[in-house]
């Protein structure tokens, strides 16, 4: 134990996250924990995380599944607790990017799959049990979409997700369909995850990537969600499915959902369809950049996360399909396959890769200030000048350090998508409806990052302090 370094966690801490002190100053005993233990020093496994939840939630009572009752306090104090402690790793250095990203999606993950494990026997005793499929009994399948999916969350991301089930039938007791089940609790698990009671949320939820969008039903069965896709699936459906993961349900449909998709992704040919829609995608995200004078946004802003994120992503969609080796998820997974697949050169992809974790870490000290959804740099110069020394910089250095990634990515995001090449035969020119979908999907990430960042604002201004 190495307490007399704890001062310096304490230091950390009071600079980089008023949210984190507020906090700890309410639960004292968790400060302790922090700080004495150096938990900060290591970053906690899967299993770890796990081991502590469940532990959490022995010591309640979870059969009352209202939002502010026993299960929900629990899910936010340790949700609470687990997020300052990756705060805490951050701002000490002694975390990667990587390390950081990984708990969040591993948190984010263990608290759907204890929270199911706990909703479905109280539905089940309500409403009756789905019909076992093969002898097995069928659970909610989550689809995770977006960061979490790739296992790349920040600190205040939403985690998109989308809910599916094995097989239709009656439960038990003949009251409701197998479907209508799933959908009553899918509400709930949206409900415990997403509402904030006095004692704040434990993640926002955005289901509007199922099929159909918010017109669509909010839980399908596997093979109407298969059908959907390779009968209707859009280009834009496409993009949002890179990253996307089974987080819950039984392991033999979470497979079978994952190998149906893929093809749906993957084409089999080089993908010059979604190659012009990208196009007309690039264009919409430089025209939207300048209309919302995002320049002090790090994630939407010139040079930002966004275009990283779209330069891998092409590379993807286009050549995904006869390269098994670039379906990673993650972005810093993928970037160095793009270069080994001799799609971009090894300077441009240390450029991109350095940005990113820069531009990361930025996000995440900007969301640990407030535990708000912002990637939005600070006004003030006092506000600039702190965000700066919680990486060890002056403002002038933070600045100069800041201009320098974006730059470089602005100029490979310029010269993204700008070659046509040759079209193979057989590939169709995209149609109106399929560029009016990419249109439809920026301006939907558009809006979700503005209401999300207004809602926090919001809340910040209706409970300065929550009691937990």
């Amino acid at each position: 134990m190495a307490v007399e370094r704890a001062p310096d966690a304490f230091a950390a801490l009071c600079l980089g996250s008023d949210w984190a002190i507020a906090w700890l100053s309410r639960n004292p005993q968790q400060a302790m924990r922090l700080l004495d233990d150096m938990e900060h020093q290591r970053a906690p496994t899967r299993s770890a995380l796990a081991a502590d939840l469940e532990a959490a939630l022995a010591e309640v009572d979870c059969g009352d599944p209202a939002l502010d009752g026993p299960f929900g306090r629990a899910l936010r104090t340790v949700r609470n607790r687990r997020m300052i402690g990756i705060v805490l790793r951050d701002l000490c250095g002694v975390a990667r990017l990587e390390d950081t990203v990984r708990t969040l999606s591993d948190l984010a993950d263990v608290i759907i799959e204890a929270s199911l494990a706990r909703l479905q026997p109280i539905a089940e005793g309500e409403w009756g049990a789905p019909p076992a499929v093969a002898g097995e009994p069928q659970r909610l399948i989550v689809l995770a979409m977006g960061k979490l999916g790739a296992r790349e969350l920040n600190l205040s991301s939403d985690i998109d997700l989308i809910f599916a089930f094995r097989a239709p039938g009656i439960v038990a007791g003949g009251e409701i369909t197998t479907q209508e089940f799933f959908v009553r609790l899918g509400r709930r698990l949206i409900a415990l995850l997403n509402t904030r009671t006095p004692r704040g949320f434990v993640f926002r939820v955005d289901m509007r990537l199922r099929p159909y969008g918010e017109a669509g039903p909010l839980v399908q069965h596997v093979d109407a969600m298969l059908d959907y896709y390779r009968e209707q699936g859009r280009d834009w459906e496409r993009y949002a499915m890179v990253k996307a993961r089974v987080v819950s349900g039984e392991a033999a449909t979470r497979e079978r959902l994952e190998a149906g998709l893929r093809p749906f992704v993957y084409r089999r040919y080089l993908d010059f369809g979604a190659f012009e829609a990208l196009r007309d995608m690039k264009t919409l995200i430089v025209n939207e950049v300048r209309r919302r004078k995002a320049e002090g946004d790090v994630k939407l802003g010139a040079g930002g996360i966004r275009e990283i994120e779209f330069v891998a992503q092409v590379f993807q969609l286009v050549h995904g399909g006869r390269d098994p080796a670039l379906r990673a998820r993650a972005l810093l997974d993928v970037l160095p396959r793009i270069e080994r697949a001799g799609l971009l050169n090894a300077p441009d992809v240390q450029v991109l890769t350095e940005a990113y974790r820069f531009l990361r870490d930025v996000e995440h000290r900007l969301q640990a200030r407030s535990d708000a959804q912002t990637q939005r740099l600070p006004a003030g110069e006092g506000d600039r000048a702190r965000l700066a020394a919680t990486f060890g910089l002056s403002l002038p250095e933070f600045e100069e350090t800041l201009v320098r990634h974006r730059a470089g990515v602005r100029r490979i995001f310029d010269a993204s998508v700008d070659a046509r090449g040759e079209e193979p035969q057989g590939v169709e020119a995209p149609t109106a409806d399929a560029v009016g979908d990419w249109s439809a999907l920026w301006r939907r990430l558009l809006a979700v990052d503005t209401r999300a960042a207004a809602a926090d604002a919001h809340h910040r201004r209706q409970a300065r302090t929550s009691v937990d």
